[in-house]
């Protein structure tokens, strides 16, 4: 590691960005193409910070955001997500292990499920016309702080050891 404060620093305006997300998803449907790529463009600087390897060590972030990419492009094609929440997943699985890409996506997955559960009973209750949009960003946002939220605990901790 070259600066753990650096890196706390960058976990802790990736968690924000996440949050902002959240809430413009919620507001407009849509995630920005100008946030998802902060997002990503943030991940070689992490790298950097904690002093990851090009090869294999960022060639593995790459592939591991790339497979995301590509998995979730078959959930946009088949209507099951919006094309900025399948952008946000894939830049978060470069700021991951492939170990914790697979825990956000696991807890992505069930976030969005109970949130698309909750979404459609209030929809069927209102008895509104049409099929009801869902903020997947809420599901992306919350999945990678549930995975993030014990690293920068554990970032902030060790400064006080």
């Amino acid at each position: 590691m070259l600066n753990g404060g650096f890196t706390a620093l960058l976990l802790l305006a990736l968690a924000a960005t996440l949050v902002m997300a959240a809430v413009i998803d919620t507001r407009t449907f849509t995630i920005s193409n100008r946030l998802t790529a902060g997002v990503a463009l943030g991940a070689p600087l992490y790298w950097i910070s904690l002093g990851v390897d090009p090869f294999p060590g960022m060639a593995i972030q790459l592939a591991a955001g790339a497979i995301v990419f590509a998995i979730l492009a078959i959930a946009f094609h088949t209507g099951m997500m919006g094309g900025g929440d399948v952008k946000l997943a894939a830049a978060l699985a470069l700021w991951l292990s492939p170990a914790n890409t697979l825990k956000f996506l696991t807890l992505m997955a069930i976030v969005g499920g109970v949130l698309t559960v909750g979404i459609l009973i209030m929809h069927r209750v209102r008895k509104a016309a049409g099929r009801p949009k869902i903020p997947y960003g809420v599901a992306i946002a919350a999945g990678a702080l549930f995975v993030l939220a014990p690293i920068l605990a554990q970032r902030f901790l060790n400064q006080f050891v």
